[in-house]
């Protein structure tokens, strides 16, 4: 019968979640993926409804354990052979990418002010895959739902930039498919928009974007492995400053309950999927299901989510952003230059 109290806040999320995907297919150009749609609707509605308690309970559930669920799922999307074979050759500029957006970002957000989690949540959403990398992080290091959207939207108005941006760049400076490609798939952040870039310049880069995309997202096992870790250490200090004696800090410190589970799962799945023949119905229908669960997550997120409350962070979550984003951009097009792919 206790499951009965989240019903309603599930509900309402993937309502909102079915209207954010009837308008992200219905806009004549791909400038905003479904989840942000999702997230901006449920900030909007929680002008309305933040004083409501019927809807709190299913909307933590959605936002917490339905979100590691679609991470679980969309692991089956990710064949790791195929992908490492097709992506070795934008693995260099991927790692330097990595480097600047967790290194500089690290300085960057020490300078403007910004706590840790929102910090690198904003370098795992622009480093690795903008708001699948962002909601795979939050849980594991317990992220406010504040700072979920305010990184979400700092990814998300750098990407509609680069959408229309970036093929314009590319021709100019007379960029070949691969390319364009690699440079499109290692800068922008989320998997739709690098879609939406790589095909706005041609199909073959759309293409070859798509898979170094794919191989980014790889980087969330290890990323959000680290963060753990972090986490852990954290919890430990907090636990040692509060309690008395070692078996004190034992009952108040618990590894199962803080080490992100839901990792191993998508670790799993995707072992799945490079080892056995899975149908491409099969695969295809799963990542759909994957990101309408993701899109429903990033629907509590938002009804969880005041504009009142971001708005006290100030514009400095968004020029960390800008910074940030700007940094991959030119590291990316260096690094493809010093190897004589440009």
């Amino acid at each position: 019968m206790k499951f009965l109290k989240h019903i309603p806040g599930i509900i309402l999320s993937a309502v909102i979640a079915f209207l954010a995907c009837w308008i992200e297919n219905i806009l004549p150009i791909h400038l905003i993926g479904s989840a942000v749609i999702a997230m901006f609707i449920g900030m909007f509605l929680n002008h309305f409804l933040h004083n409501t308690t019927l809807f709190s309970d299913g909307l933590k559930f959605t936002s917490k354990k339905i979100l590691k669920f679609a991470i679980i799922l969309l692991g089956l999307s990710l064949n790791i052979t195929t992908i490492l074979h097709v992506g070795k050759m934008s693995l260099t500029v991927m790692i330097f990418t990595l480097l600047t957006c967790f290194g500089g970002g690290y300085f960057i957000g020490k300078a403007l002010g910004l706590n840790w989690k929102l910090s690198n949540l904003i370098s795992a959403g622009t480093g690795i895959c903008g708001g699948s990398a962002i909601a795979a992080i939050a849980p594991t290091i317990n992220a406010d739902d504040n700072d979920v959207a305010y990184a979400m939207s700092a990814t998300f108005l750098f990407d509609m930039a680069m959408i229309v941006l970036f093929p314009i760049m590319g021709r100019a400076l007379g960029m070949t498919d691969e390319a364009f490609g690699i440079w499109a798939g290692t800068a922008v952040n989320d998997t739709s928009s690098v879609v939406a870039t790589g095909y706005a310049f041609s199909e073959g880069a759309g293409d070859f974007a798509t898979m170094v995309k794919l191989t980014r997202t790889l980087a969330i096992i290890p990323t959000v492995i680290t963060f753990a870790f972090i986490q852990l250490n954290l919890k430990r200090k907090e636990a040692q400053a509060t309690c008395q004696n070692d078996s004190s800090i034992k009952a108040n410190f618990s590894i199962k309950k803080i080490f992100p589970w839901f990792i191993i799962g998508f670790v799993i799945m995707s072992c799945i999927a490079s080892i056995f023949p899975i149908p491409a119905t099969a695969i295809s229908g799963t990542k759909a299901l994957s990101k309408f669960l993701m899109v429903c997550a990033l629907a509590a997120i938002g009804l969880n989510t005041s504009f009142s409350n971001m708005k006290k962070a100030g514009i400095r979550p968004m020029i960390h952003g800008f910074i940030i984003s700007a940094l991959v951009v030119i590291v990316a097009l260096g690094v493809e230059i010093a190897m004589g792919i440009v």
